[in-house]
């Protein structure tokens, strides 16, 4: 099942909690951890590295 038919069959289950949480758990051990951001409140600085990551993110220079 790729990603996207996963998604649409976890909002299909919504409601039947075993069936959901057995497909979130599916899709969230195919994240990529090379591609996860870090928690912004866990940064020394929030506003000063979230942007700089936003910049990098979409190619930006200041």
């Amino acid at each position: 099942m790729t990603n996207l038919e996963l998604k649409r069959y976890l909002s299909e289950h919504r409601n039947n909690e075993e069936e959901f949480r057995s497909a979130l758990e599916v899709l969230m051990n195919r994240r990529n951890p090379a591609t996860e951001q870090p928690y912004p409140f866990d940064l020394e600085n929030p506003e000063t590295q979230v942007e700089a990551l936003l910049r990098e993110k979409f190619g930006q220079s200041e």
